[in-house]
């Protein structure tokens, strides 16, 4: 199903039947993927009293209670409201849902032990492109991300002047594929939230963050087209269903 879309002073074809889901499903189970020290997420009946309102203990419907964090728990999407005093609330400051996005696969280097995304591996990879939304592919990029426990592990992260390259490039969404743009234990400085949000200056509002996704091997580097799908949560976060559409030459 080709679809041609407007979008500013760009015709844009694209083929609405071939979506890209970029997200990681959310289980009840200690393989779902996890970060931040906290348990795995749990799905499981509500209970009447005594009654288990499920159709399997002979209630008519399946009726789940689901205990989950989006920021541990899966691909999910953040506003400034993750680092402020102030709460922000994503739902109320992402108002739009479509945007031009470029595919980067970025190796990680090392630096002082750790594993780190620079300005300069940015700067390569996306060149004089201008994209409101950036999609960052780390590698290796095998299945294991789907399960990973991140926990005590010090992923890779973005250093502070890779963050401020992108908010100065004017990229507003930022994804990419581990629990966090910044180090795991950095002593609560999260430079990297902090300078893409531009919490020091005037604050970005309508800027996100989306971490834990997941982009294919068979997905190639280049431009897209971006539908980034919250849930309605009235909070700093929320699960997130980032898709991808190939825009046709």
């Amino acid at each position: 199903m080709l679809a041609t879309i407007q979008y500013n002073s760009k015709k844009l074809q694209i083929d609405l039947s071939l979506p890209i889901d970029l997200s990681i499903p959310l289980s009840a189970s200690k393989s779902n993927v996890n970060a931040w020290y906290i348990d795995a997420p749990t799905i499981e009946p509500a209970k009447d009293g005594e009654r288990i309102i499920s159709v399997e203990e002979g209630a008519c419907v399946n009726f789940n209670n689901i205990s989950f964090n989006p920021h541990a728990h899966g691909t999910h999407t953040e506003c400034v409201g993750h680092i402020t005093e102030k709460v922000h609330s994503v739902n109320q400051n992402l108002k739009r849902f479509f945007f031009l996005a470029e595919v980067i696969t970025v190796a990680p280097e090392k630096l002082n032990g750790d594993f780190v995304i620079s300005k300069k591996q940015l700067q390569f990879a996306i060149g004089n492109k201008k994209r409101e939304a950036i999609v960052i592919r780390t590698i290796p990029n095998t299945t294991e991300k789907l399960t990973a426990q991140y926990s005590h592990s010090n992923p890779p992260y973005l250093l502070e002047d890779a963050a401020v390259y992108l908010r100065e490039k004017g990229v507003k969404h930022l994804l990419i594929d581990l629990p966090s743009v910044d180090k795991e234990k950095d002593e609560c400085r999260l430079l990297a939230h902090s300078a893409f949000w531009n919490t020091k200056g005037k604050i970005r509002l309508e800027a996100t963050i989306t971490e834990f996704i997941f982009v294919p091997n068979n997905v190639k580097d280049g431009m897209y087209f971006l539908n980034l799908q919250i849930a309605p949560f009235e909070n700093d976060a929320s699960p997130s269903k980032p898709v991808l559409y190939k825009i046709i030459d």
